[in-house]
């Protein structure tokens, strides 16, 4: 069967895309994504209506994404992350259906379980072949693993690859084209030189600098820097410094660790490359290092996102997790963190993977300064529940460490260690005599969205950010 269609404008005729259908999307372009925007001009142009969009993740480059919410072409949006024009949009409540902030794993577990039907799964592909097998290992528009991509590519009703990299053979397959509708050639599907996340090198920052030491401190006072270590952390500054202070402890130690996971980055890669660790566990690369990594490393391994941290599968990565080390945008009293909104309701990003690997590994870090911008990062209530406090074992400032108090064992672990371990109380108590207290600058009234558990269920509301239009009717 000739699966090749002309144009988008034929794809939408031969399926035929109508109004009120749930459209699909992978982020692992990033902001370099071209895909989602070719997509909301076409749905423009034929304005259609009542649109749910469920892409993995949104980011600033999606603008155009604005207009077609005022307009009410998309009127619903899931999905796991999302800044910039459209979060802004969002916040002020021109969304005339609801926003669904998912997990990556609760993504998953949503669309195998129906609870997210997927209409038209469109699947950027950095090179595909005709019959619709494709890789993101290597193309003009090379991203690495297109791990958020499997689910789709199983359960949507109809599946279409878009590619500007047609070849007559596929070296790695990511994409089964068996499971494909119809392929698109495209000029570009988008600018692999922003698929970069986060930073390639440590902090130089002393405070940061700080906590990465004695986060490393932390897990290693603890016992789980060990031969069979499995580890993930993110790809900021601090995290980098982290994995920076592991590397030198296993290096001098000839510690190997059995693998590090996520979003991976190239300091992850390079400490593979060392041997620090046997394998690397890729749902998305952060960098274009651990894109290289993924096409010339054979233990450098794809993962599907319900691989990773469907909370369903009992084999899901996130599970296997000895540490996790996170951030956070707000932190309080209960250890629940806040990573979707600022203080003020807006949003500003979501879970991704926060609140599947706080679950699933066996110790939990936040690392975070105790003030940013002038504002305590530590409050009696978080704004918006991302990662809920039951699932966090242990903050980390450079003003000290608080450990769960849940997590007995940890505290009687630490009980002669140098490290200033203080409660939480005391830590708030440290950041607003440096602050004042913060009031509440969110306005709790109308309800424009969910954030759920990994899960489904419902973890915190999103409300209307104080300065949006008060004259909406309650949610």
């Amino acid at each position: 069967m000739n699966k090749r269609i002309a144009s988008i404008k034929k794809l939408f005729d031969a399926i035929p895309i109508e109004d009120g259908m749930t459209l699909s999307f992978h982020h692992h372009l990033r902001n370099g994504d071209h895909v989602i925007n070719m997509v909301l001009d076409e749905i423009k142009k034929r304005n259609l209506r009542d649109m749910t969009l469920a892409p993995s993740s949104l980011f600033p480059i999606h603008e155009p994404l604005v207009e077609l919410i005022e307009k009410g072409n998309v009127t619903n949006i899931v999905t796991n992350y999302v800044n910039g024009p459209v979060a802004r949009a969002i916040s002020a409540g021109k969304l005339k259906g609801e926003l669904i902030m998912d997990t990556h794993g609760g993504r998953a577990r949503a669309i195998e379980e129906g609870d997210l039907p997927i209409d038209v799964a469109l699947i950027a592909v950095p090179t595909a072949d005709e019959h619709g097998n494709g890789t993101g290992a290597y193309g003009p528009s090379a991203c690495g693993t297109l791990g958020y991509a499997i689910p789709d590519l199983l359960f949507a009703r109809h599946k279409v690859v878009i590619t500007d990299h047609l070849v007559d053979h596929v070296e790695i397959t990511d994409i089964d084209g068996d499971r494909v509708d119809h392929v698109l050639v495209v000029d570009r599907i988008g600018d692999a030189e922003s698929i970069v996340s986060g930073t390639t090198s440590p902090t130089r920052d002393p405070i940061q600098s700080k906590i990465a030491r004695d986060t490393a401190r932390l897990i290693d006072e603890l016992g789980f820097i060990k031969d069979g270590l499995s580890f993930q952390t993110g790809a900021g500054k601090t995290s980098i410094a982290v994995a920076k202070a592991l590397e030198e402890t296993m290096e001098k130690r000839n510690i190997k660790g059995s693998f590090a996971s996520g979003g991976i980055t190239g300091h992850l890669v390079r400490m593979f490359e060392k041997k620090l660790f046997e394998r690397l566990y890729d749902v998305q690369c952060f960098d274009l290092e651990a894109v290289s990594s993924y096409y010339r490393n054979e233990n450098h391994i794809m993962m599907s996102s319900s691989e990773y941290a469907n909370p369903h599968r009992l084999d899901a990565i996130a599970n296997k997790l000895d540490v996790v080390c996170l951030g956070a945008t707000e932190v309080d009293l209960d250890f629940n963190v806040n990573v979707t909104t600022d203080s003020f309701g807006y949003l500003i990003g979501g879970s991704g993977g926060h609140a599947d690997t706080a679950a699933g590994a066996k110790l939990t870090i936040i690392t975070t300064s105790l003030i940013k911008a002038r504002l305590p990062l530590l409050k009696r209530r978080v704004t918006t529940i991302t990662t809920p406090g039951q699932t966090v074992d242990a903050i980390v400032t450079e003003r000290g460490i608080a450990i769960n108090p849940a997590r007995k064992d940890l505290i009687e672990g630490l009980a002669h260690s140098k490290l200033k371990i203080v409660p939480i109380e005391t830590l708030m108590t440290i950041a607003h005599a440096m602050t004042g207290r913060p009031e509440d600058t969110t306005s709790r009234k109308h309800v424009i969205g969910r954030v759920r558990g990994r899960d489904g269920s419902v973890t915190d509301y999103l409300y209307l950010a104080k300065d949006g239009h008060d004259d909406l009717p309650n949610g």
